[in-house]
């Protein structure tokens, strides 16, 4: 039997316990931050956080604001789920700048088709969201109709890789990647803005394996080419991509229905309501042009060819208005231009 001694002893050992547990959970709520905060504010690494990108600096955040307000027409709402900034910080930049949704500049008419990089924000799907969770913005741009300064597509380029070693490359969340098997995460990119418009970007994935894609916008076309360089130290096969056009944000274009879509490869349009205008698109390579209605979205999804170690691969496509009914002798006209070949 243990005396008076011993048992203070062990009730003094059972409060220490008690109170060093305590401690550590306060120690635990003060250093482990909130979900959803800004990268570079305390964020653990294993902590996700929002898919928004705050503006670098002053020269970024005044692009973003022109982009989101004059031309995407953001909500602040919309503006705030892009960059994380609450809405009277938006709300004072907007007036710094004098950046107003009715104060954007005339465009020149002869200038070529606008393209803007994607601020994300705003969901560039209507339908099947659950197909496109956190969609990312780095591989989607805006391409704006010629007749209507407020309508616009947003094409993904690439949505998805494909290869035989699985899912290799997916611009949203939906299905497992390769990489999200295995719990890496890849970082987030912005798209390089050049003065002629033109955009361009490249990744290299963990493995080795790189793309890139350049977007330059003429009076006539918007030309895209993508490459694909197999740093690996196999042979790389099955090199299926998928590129999207969402007409969500396209008057007239937006109707959850594939009657409105013609697919003839590697040629896939989307009519307007009253059947006089169109939007196409087509790749080099193609061998699926497709349609989901619910999204509304329509693809011509091209194949690169198999790739040894070290080869490197490029493929051409092209999106392009037509204001007309005669689709077939539009897709007559456009073979004629030898576009693969520009």
């Amino acid at each position: 039997m243990r005396n008076r001694n011993e048992e203070q002893e062990g009730s003094v050992r059972s409060l220490v316990k008690i109170l060093t547990g305590v401690l550590v959970v306060l120690v635990l709520c003060c250093i482990v931050p909130a979900v959803g905060g800004a990268p570079g504010e305390g964020q653990g690494k294993a902590v996700k956080v929002g898919n928004y990108r705050r503006p670098k600096n002053a020269k970024d955040l005044k692009y973003w604001l022109e982009n989101m307000v004059w031309y995407h027409r953001f909500t602040n709402k919309e503006i705030t789920a892009a960059t994380a900034w609450p809405e009277e910080k938006i709300e004072g930049a907007k007036q710094r700048y004098d950046i107003r949704v009715d104060n954007r500049p005339e465009r020149p008419a002869d200038s070529p088709i606008l393209v803007l990089a994607y601020p994300g924000g705003r969901h560039p799907r209507i339908g099947f969201l659950e197909g496109a969770i956190d969609p990312q913005r780095e591989t989607k741009f805006s391409v704006f109709t010629p007749w209507d300064v407020n309508s616009y597509v947003v094409v993904d380029v690439p949505e998805a890789i494909w290869s035989n070693l699985g899912l290799t490359y997916l611009a949203h969340t939906h299905i497992d990647t390769i990489w999200t098997m295995q719990g890496i995460e890849l970082e987030k990119l912005e798209w390089n803005r050049h003065t002629d418009g033109g955009l361009d970007i490249e990744r290299r994935l963990p493995n080795g394996i790189s793309f890139g894609v350049k977007v330059r916008p003429t009076k006539e076309a918007v030309l895209m080419e993508m490459w694909l360089e197999n740093g690996t130290n196999e042979k790389l096969t099955d090199l299926r991509v998928q590129n999207c056009v969402m007409p969500k944000m396209a008057k007239g274009f937006e109707q959850q229905t594939n009657e409105n879509k013609v697919l003839t490869n590697p040629y896939a349009a989307c009519k307007s309501s009253d059947g006089k205008r169109w939007i196409i698109t087509a790749w080099q390579g193609c061998y699926n042009p497709w349609a989901n209605e619910q999204c509304p979205c329509f693809h011509s999804d091209p194949k690169f060819e198999d790739l040894a170690p070290g080869q490197k691969a490029t493929l051409k496509g092209r999106l392009w208005f037509y204001e007309g009914e005669d689709i077939e002798a539009e897709f007559a006209r456009i073979e004629a231009t030898d576009w693969r070949q520009d």
